[in-house]
């Protein structure tokens, strides 16, 4: 559990920390979307999950080599990433003073 306590001489503050927390979330919503389309790509041209992916396969197994085995992993670095930042901006529970 995350608790944000909230302390200001402004007025009103939670309202705004709130909102900017919100929008972060939104924002990272819409990365995962196109992170999950772009490894659904790949999954699809390849005709495997991401898990098997990542523990068997190399560059040299892509047609696109290199470029495309980092684009494919760096895809999923991302993705696992903000998962992770959403779910802990999800968890926050806010206490005011």
């Amino acid at each position: 559990m995350i608790k944000l306590e909230i302390s200001s001489d402004i007025d009103n503050i939670e309202p705004l920390i709130k909102s900017a927390i919100n929008f972060e979330i939104s924002r990272l919503e819409i990365g995962l979307n196109k992170t999950n389309r772009e490894i659904q790509k790949f999954e699809k041209k390849y005709e495997v999950s991401s898990e098997t992916f990542l523990r068997e396969y190399t560059a040299e197994n892509l047609q696109g080599g290199d470029d495309e085995y980092i684009s494919w992993l760096g895809e999923i670095k991302i993705n696992d990433k903000m998962r992770e930042e959403l779910s802990n901006l999800k968890a926050i529970e806010y206490v005011t003073k």
